[in-house]
């Protein structure tokens, strides 16, 4: 089961109790002052957990998790906008046209054929994000998270730094598919400027793979922040934010590999 690093609610009492030190060796927590998570979660994601009967206004790991899920969702919307207006350009562009003089209706808008390596492409992408998405989970694996609050080393990290790395390899992959078919293009003379369909083209690849780098960044980020930082709910987080954006390129690019395959 999932699980992050979390103090767990206690019931009020009327009484009061003698405070214990946090100094002390024989504290049974280690002399933190904490005690050992014991939430559950679903999907490794903290969805459907124990966090809602927290008292009003407490703030932990969980709620930190959420703004920077939040902070990353915003700014993926404004990407978002940012190819549905590529997008509706491109349709536009398709189907304007003009009459000549001659009454013979022109359009410039010539079908360019996709390279063979985007199917292959596609298939990496996919494949990578599956990597992605078993690297998050393995960061809130709830037994390798209690190893690492009792001391024990960094499972977590351990665990989700193979996938992760295999997840940025894959992406620079894909990055290079990419960088071959446009290379594919140019041989065959097909350039940006050669007509309004190869212009749309090379754009909204050249946009897309522009945003996957920024996500081959946000990945060997997540390396190191794995290999130097201390504080497991950090590493939680970077690694889930870089995951999600990853994911959401992986979205975008099949939507747009639908397009510019099928709907030139």
């Amino acid at each position: 089961m999932p699980g992050t690093l979390t103090p767990i609610d206690t019931e009020r009492r009327p009484q009061r109790t003698p405070e214990r030190r946090t100094d002390d060796p024989d504290h049974g927590d280690g002399g933190n002052g904490r005690r050992p998570p014991t939430d559950k979660r679903t999907g490794g994601g903290g969805d459907n957990d124990n966090w809602n009967d927290r008292p009003q206004g407490s703030r932990g790991p969980r709620e930190k998790l959420k703004r920077y899920r939040l902070g990353v969702f915003f700014a993926l919307a404004g990407d978002l906008m940012f190819f549905v207006a590529i997008v509706s350009a491109f349709f536009v562009s398709q189907a304007s046209g003009h009459f000549d003089a001659y009454n013979n209706y022109i359009n410039r808008w010539l079908p360019t054929d996709i390279p063979p390596v985007l199917w292959l492409n596609t298939g990496i992408l996919v494949l990578s994000s599956i990597t992605a998405e078993i690297a998050r989970r393995k960061m809130f694996h709830q037994f390798d998270v209690m190893e690492e609050w009792f001391g024990l080393g960094k499972p977590t990290s351990r665990r989700a730094m193979p996938w992760l790395a295999a997840t940025a390899f894959l992406g620079l992959l894909f990055l290079a598919g990419q960088w071959l078919a446009w290379h594919q293009l140019n041989l065959q003379g097909v350039m940006m400027s050669s007509n309004v369909s190869s212009h749309f083209f090379f754009l909204i690849t050249g946009v897309h793979g522009f945003h996957l780098v920024l996500g081959v960044g946000a990945l060997i980020g997540a390396l190191v922040g794995l290999r130097y930082s201390n504080q497991v709910e950090n590493r939680q987080i970077i690694v889930d934010c870089s995951v999600w954006y990853w994911h959401s390129m992986g979205v975008f690019w099949i939507f747009l590999f639908v397009l510019l395959a099928f709907f030139q």
